[in-house]
């Protein structure tokens, strides 16, 4: 999913008081670690993820990972923590979207 800028921003906005929910550590990343990844996202449609102290892969090289490996869009990386974003499939949980379609 391509996402126009004023669109970031609003989703940045968004994930501004959240906190990391998941973290990158020395095991580095694996598909166990996404497909959980995915499920936790699924039900929130925006969240934050850290890299840890101890982790040996860069910012850049996580956002790539996720981008190339699901369907989940990087909105922005400040530091050692990524924001990401997927559209909820279920009507429930579509807060976020509902509001992003709008802008």
């Amino acid at each position: 999913m391509t996402l126009t800028g004023k669109q970031k921003r609003f989703l940045r906005s968004q994930a501004n008081t959240l906190s990391p929910i998941f973290s990158v550590g020395k095991n580095g990343l694996t598909t166990t670690w996404l497909e959980e990844l995915v499920m936790a996202i699924a039900k929130r449609e925006l969240i934050k993820i850290s890299l840890q102290q101890g982790s040996e892969e860069t910012v850049d090289s996580v956002a790539d990972y996720i981008e190339t490996h699901s369907d989940i869009s990087v909105v922005q990386t400040i530091g050692r923590t990524i924001v990401l974003y997927l559209p909820a499939v279920e009507e429930k949980y579509q807060k976020v979207s509902v509001a992003l379609e709008k802008i």
